[in-house]
């Protein structure tokens, strides 16, 4: 228990830090990406859309699991509360307080990750639709056909 209570801001910290740096790579790799795509370079659809979605779920993923990275951490958190008031006898509502707390910022740290991943997610695939819609204008495609 004594490892965890050690490691686990930083192990938590690191992966949320990990997540968030790769979210923020890959949106501006894809940003870069899409303002180079001259769609008049696509003779098919589908290598378009390809090329549109390189990047965009390891974006999605990042969005959807850090609040559960940041909620297993709070878990620990408060297990490690638990145990400590345990292993002490005495229940000191100051403690119990401060405890629960410092184990919250886990999942808030989570969102923080989170929501900015998925505004980026979802700024990235409607400029993907954008583009497509571009793509079938300029080729004559209705989707009648």
């Amino acid at each position: 228990m004594e490892f965890i209570k050690q490691y686990l801001d930083i192990s938590v910290f690191a992966v949320l830090g990990i997540m968030s740096f790769l979210a923020l790579a890959y949106t501006i790799e894809r940003a870069i990406s899409f303002s180079r795509i001259k769609v008049e370079r696509y003779p098919q659809l589908e290598r378009l859309k390809l090329d549109l979605n390189k990047g965009l779920p390891v974006i999605a993923t990042i969005a959807s699991n850090a609040p559960y990275v940041g909620l297993l951490g709070t878990v620990f958190g408060i297990m490690i509360t638990f145990y400590d008031i345990g292993q002490s006898g005495q229940i000191d509502t100051n403690s119990v307080m401060v405890g629960l707390a410092l184990a919250l910022k886990a999942t808030a740290l989570g969102l923080l990750v989170a929501i900015p991943a998925m505004v980026f997610y979802n700024m990235l695939v409607a400029k993907a639709e954008r583009i497509i819609s571009f793509w079938k204008l300029a080729h004559g495609v209705t989707d009648q056909n």
